[in-house]
């Protein structure tokens, strides 16, 4: 099978751009991860360093692996007029059905075409032990930015990526040389000052990261530059004169359907009813007691807003409701929350973290 016969099957499945890499004895960037592992740089995120053999040699998942084809599919929408209020913001990956599902089916239905054609492949999306990134900087696909974001240059960064390896020699794409110059938008506009240098994310310190993956409560110092994101963060692509005007694709699937979320009633409402409504959809990844620690942080960040003071009964009374919230890190968010509302605060709480929280408001002036 021939580079022009994959790429038609590719894109008979789904896929709006289709490059190719040549695979070596080890994955691109390869020793630029392990330095970011060694640093620290992955916070909890402990299933990053594990299958390392697997995301820097593909072979150990398929012998003779010759080629890969990094798969792309884009997914700006603009973002929907601001509703005001005490509402929180969404990334724009989330807005739509869950990524994993609707790339993971196509990358089925792909790999099944391949195998029919006698052509065996092993790949997934970032859910797999994959450097997806890396692949597609080698591809072509767009060069790394500052923010570590694949960009098309002049064109978007806003795509989701899958992979496939394959036993093909295949024609392989160049790179793409370095477009970001002396820009630095990324980096300065990050809210939380994500960025210790350009090219390097220290999760440790990215809203997504926290918003998303981390189960404990936010540092202080980090809280205010939340903002109003309540689960991701776009501030680093927003920012990059590369996205000032992409396409919006054709796709239902990608409409912005959660591009805002109303924060009482995401803090209101019963975990089992929040887990049904975001089935389907990214949000779910956070689960309901992260999804209302974020919004509880939101509505900390707006007390003080003109939003926050004309919503203050209503985010008074979601406040206080999650502060009854089997999750301690719900509480300890609620404590914040209302510290800031200067609503009160719980005397004690049996959870240390959450006590801990109740001391440090306690000794904290208003606001602050």
């Amino acid at each position: 099978m021939d580079r022009a016969a994959v790429e038609a099957l590719a894109r008979a499945n789904g896929f709006d751009r289709v490059r190719v890499a040549r695979v070596g004895p080890e994955a691109p960037d390869a020793a630029a991860f392990d330095r970011w592992l060694h640093a620290g740089h992955h916070a909890t995120m402990g299933w990053m360093a594990q299958h390392r053999e697997a995301r820097l040699d593909p072979s150990t998942r398929l012998a003779g692996a010759r080629s890969a084809l990094v798969l792309s599919i884009a997914h700006h929408h603009r973002r929907p007029p601001d509703p005001g209020g005490l509402t929180g913001m969404v990334a724009r990956y989330a807005w739509g059905r869950d990524y994993h599902n609707l790339v993971g089916r196509r990358l089925r239905k792909l790999r099944r075409a391949l195998d029919d054609a006698g052509v065996p492949s092993w790949g997934g999306v970032d859910s797999a032990p994959i450097l997806e990134r890396a692949w597609a900087r080698a591809a072509g696909t767009g060069f790394q930015g500052k923010n570590t974001l694949i960009i098309s240059p002049g064109r978007t960064s806003y795509f989701f990526l899958a992979v496939v390896f394959v036993p093909l020699d295949l024609a392989p794409d160049a790179p793409v040389g370095d477009h970001c110059g002396r820009c630095t938008q990324c980096i300065s506009g990050c809210p939380t000052r994500a960025f210790p240098s350009p090219w390097v994310l220290d999760a440790n310190r990215c809203v997504s990261y926290w918003t998303i993956e981390a189960d404990t409560m936010p540092p202080p110092e980090l809280r205010a530059g939340f903002g109003r994101w309540v689960f991701g963060c776009d501030v680093c692509q927003e920012v990059c004169p590369h996205n000032h005007h992409p396409d919006d694709p054709d796709e239902d699937d990608l409409l912005p359907r959660h591009a805002w979320l109303d924060l009482a009633a995401t803090i209101l409402t019963p975990d089992d009813q929040l887990v049904l409504r975001t089935t389907g959809t990214p949000l779910r990844r956070a689960a309901p007691r992260r999804l209302k620690r974020n919004a509880l942080v939101v509505l900390g960040n707006l007390a003080r807003t003109e939003a926050g003071l004309l919503g203050r009964d209503a985010a008074l009374a979601a406040v206080r409701h999650a502060l009854t919230h089997d999750a301690p890190v719900v509480r300890q968010a609620a404590v914040w929350a209302s510290a800031r509302f200067d609503g009160g605060i719980p005397a004690s709480d049996p959870d240390p973290h959450v006590a801990a929280e109740i001391r440090r408001c306690a000794d904290t002036p208003p606001g602050l």
